[in-house]
């Protein structure tokens, strides 16, 4: 526990402006942001007396070992590099909203030739017009299935929607009135995203225009004796009818707006957001934070916004937003939101009359809410803490581990052999930290050897950081605080900001894409499908000023580095030898306050180092029950990543090594000769005549065709059928896709 006074900074060091601060802990990592009006006096109240703090807010200072500023213009300027911050770094000591939830919304694809009404989870997309939150996908289901009766755009997907182009039948919605069937030309792309608009500004709240329409239509059918066409339009008009009711009137000015309330208590905080548009609600969303610091129910609001709008802009922000209570000033978060906006916003409290009501009803159900989670996490938090206090007991280690971090051997018979690192903290996964390794230092199959590997390639990326971190540290030493000020004249570095010599030394590069799809990065970087080539190792030049501003101890991407924070506990899968060579690779690189164990399958039993027997947990404890689940998930992921390795082997062809071909010209090469038998038999005049293949990438297929050994010829799973005219790999897959003969489509033997 570090003494606060130890980094205080001097007086006179921390500016009298406004700004954004950050404290970190001993591995550099950021713990908490903050923003004030007056940096001085701001951070002089975290340097008083211990007694006088809070507790939460005592614990932070204590965890901390260093403090740093960032001078900003205004206090707008202030409040979205906080929020930015936040973002980027995740500090454990500020308030995070955790959604209870995540929220379906209708969307329409209006960034397609021919927009499509879908459910849709996740990151909103450009071009997409939303409408929601909805508490259930049903709901939007429901709602949609009323409204296409007359606004029939399509929802079907782009598969269904290009075979239907191509056998000129349309599917069932289409013959049976509920969708336009654009897909066979019915409508043009023009009329249909006219539909797509009409349907848009109806669930938008302009609903009285179509009513109106539609009741005229009916009149008019009715008095030429058209019943029949009459009829379908009352029908119309009930579907319609019945759509809206979903969405009961709660605002009679046909008010815009967002409603917000708090309901809170000493440790945690719930939020209830409901959506109004054209005065009826059309959306709702819950989230629950712990109150990891000091924070008013305004502050609580104003992290609330931030959340709720910091990725919006234009109508997204409604004109109106009610809160229980005002953030404190409360000028810079109404500018902020007209930014967002582009128009000015009213942020106020609601005093009277039906936003008064609403507001109760939302208040009402932010306190069900709370309650409700709170039920639900008590015993849950109390099993956790349980469980980490059994592990800490059985293995005598002198405190609960809160990381805990378990490795895993995947291979088939020997081949594609890889590793995976999965992440607990707190007794809960953190999957953003976790990570996947290729075994690169052997061929074939021994566990233990991959097991001491992968252990030592982590653990030298630590000490990596470490030794980074600690040459850093002594380059602070000169100002404790830190302080680093944005002027016009460009960036001026003052103690923290003075750059170390070029001494620094080398680090290896990393990404920090999101893990858990696509291919791995190599030496054990997180996986990504977008992340592009996998980072190599290299060395990492000097930190300069501008990595000071940016945030310190970057990678090149700009992202924090990873593998900086050690574990109390790593847990291997495997018995007595496997824990021998993760201890062993330890010792190596001289770390001696990390504890190891690991968990055998067989008979669940718990090995440390240097022990004939092992250690035997209850089948009842919950100490054990966490260490499986480590295990199995280390497991789950060591062998998904395995199998796509191999997946991936399988798939491959003789063009994936042509150099600089991408996927694009891959395909419209076997579109245009229909096989790699017939590219390798083309002469180069031949390949050119493929769209996007100059001279240059002619000759380089050419020869690297020309070098490739041809596969064996290919087969027709379903017929047993040689197919001598085409060569695996190169055709459009479809029942029956051929494969190569020399290559099993299962391998036998035991996946491990």
């Amino acid at each position: 526990m570090a003494d606060p006074s130890s980094y205080r900074p001097r007086p006179g060091e921390i500016p009298d402006s406004p700004g954004v601060y950050r404290f970190r802990d001993e591995h550099r990592r950021v713990i908490y942001v903050g923003k004030a009006k007056s940096l001085r006096q701001r951070l002089a109240n975290y340097f008083q007396d211990l007694s006088g703090l809070h507790p939460r807010t005592r614990t932070m200072v204590t965890t901390a070992a260093s403090v740093e500023w960032t001078v900003v213009s205004t206090e707008v300027e202030a409040l979205q590099l906080e929020y930015s911050w936040i973002k980027e770094y995740d500090p454990r000591f500020n308030v995070k909203y955790r959604d209870d939830k995540s929220y379906p919304y209708l969307a329409v694809t209006m960034n397609e030739e021919f927009p499509r009404v879908q459910v849709m989870r996740g990151h909103k997309k450009k071009g997409v017009r939303y409408f929601g939150p909805y508490a259930h996908a049903w709901a939007i289901r429901d709602t949609v299935d009323l409204l296409l009766r007359v606004f029939p755009v399509r929802t079907c997907s782009a598969g269904v929607f290009k075979n239907a182009a191509r056998t000129g039948r349309p599917c069932l919605l289409g013959y049976i009135g509920k969708c336009s069937a654009p897909c066979v030309g019915r409508i043009t792309p023009e009329d249909h995203r006219e539909l797509a608009e009409e349907f848009s500004d109806f669930m938008a709240g302009r609903t009285g225009t179509y009513l109106r329409r539609l009741e005229s239509r009916m009149t008019e059918a009715a008095e030429e004796m058209e019943y029949e066409r009459a009829a379908r339009l009352r029908d119309d008009i009930g579907a319609l009818k019945k759509a809206m009711e979903k969405n009961a009137v709660v605002l009679a000015d046909a008010t815009d707006a967002d409603l917000i309330a708090v309901a809170e208590d000493e440790l945690e905080a719930a939020v209830q957001i409901f959506h109004v548009r054209g005065g009826r609600v059309r959306g709702q969303r819950g989230w629950v934070t712990d109150k990891v610091e000091e924070v008013t129910t305004g502050a609580l609001v104003e992290h609330a916004l931030q959340q709720l709008y910091g990725e919006e802009s234009g109508d997204a922000v409604p004109k109106e937003v009610l809160v229980p209570a005002l953030p404190e000033p409360v000028e810079p978060v109404q500018e902020w939101l007209a930014g967002r906006r582009g128009a000015n916003v009213s942020l106020r409290v609601p005093q009277r009359g039906d936003k008064k009501a609403l507001m109760e009803t939302v208040q009402r159900n932010a306190l069900q809410a709370l309650a409700l989670h709170k039920t639900k996490r008590a015993s849950d938090l109390t099993t956790r803490s349980r469980a980490l206090e059994e592990i800490a007991e059985a293995l005598d280690l002198d405190s609960a581990p809160l990381r805990i971090e378990c490795y895993d051997i995947s291979h088939l018979q020997g081949d594609d052999v890889v590793a995976s690192m999965v992440v607990f903290e707190d007794g809960l996964q953190r999957k953003s930290e976790y990570r996947r390794f290729q075994i690169k230092g052997f061929a074939g199959q021994d566990d233990v050897r991959s097991m001491h590997e992968v252990i030592s390639r982590r653990f030298r990326r630590y000490l990596a950081e470490k030794e980074r971190t600690g040459e850093w540290a002594d380059g602070e030493e000169m100002t404790a605080g830190g302080g680093i000020a944005l002027g016009a004249g460009g960036p001026a570095l003052t103690g923290a900001g003075t750059p170390p010599g070029d001494g620094a030394a080398p680090l290896t590069a990393e990404g920090s894409a999101p893990v858990d799809s696509g291919p791995a990065s190599v030496d054990g970087g997180p996986a990504s499908v977008d992340s592009g080539p996998a980072p190599v190792d290299g060395t990492a030049a000097p930190l300069t000023g501008a990595d000071v501003i940016d945030g310190a101890l970057k990678d090149d991407d700009g992202r924090p580095r990873k593998f900086a924070y050690p574990p109390q506990l790593v847990v291997v899968d495997g018995g007595q030898p496997q824990v021998a060579a993760a201890r062993r690779a330890l010792d190596e690189l001289g770390i001696d306050d990390i504890a190891v164990c690991g968990l055998a399958k067989r008979l669940e039993e718990v090995w440390v180092p240097g022990e004939d027997d092992p250690v035997v947990l209850p089948r009842t404890s919950e100490g054990l029950y966490l260490l499986q689940r480590v295990r199995d998930e280390a497991h789950r992921f060591a062998i998904t990543y395995q199998r796509t390795r191999r997946a991936k082997r399988f798939r491959a062809g003789p063009l994936d090594d042509v150099p600089g071909l991408g996927d694009t010209r891959k395909q419209a090469l076997i579109k245009h000769f229909g096989s790699v038998k017939r590219l390798r038999s083309a002469t180069i005049e031949q390949i050119q005549e493929v769209p996007g293949i100059g001279r240059k990438t002619a000759e380089t297929i050419a020869a690297a065709l020309a070098g490739a050994v041809p596969a064996g010829p290919a087969v027709n799973t379903a017929t047993g059928e040689i197919i001598e005219d085409e060569e695996p790999g190169t055709t459009a897959g479809s029942a029956g896709e051929p494969v190569s003969a020399g290559l099993p489509d299962e391998r036998r033997g035991q996946e491990t």
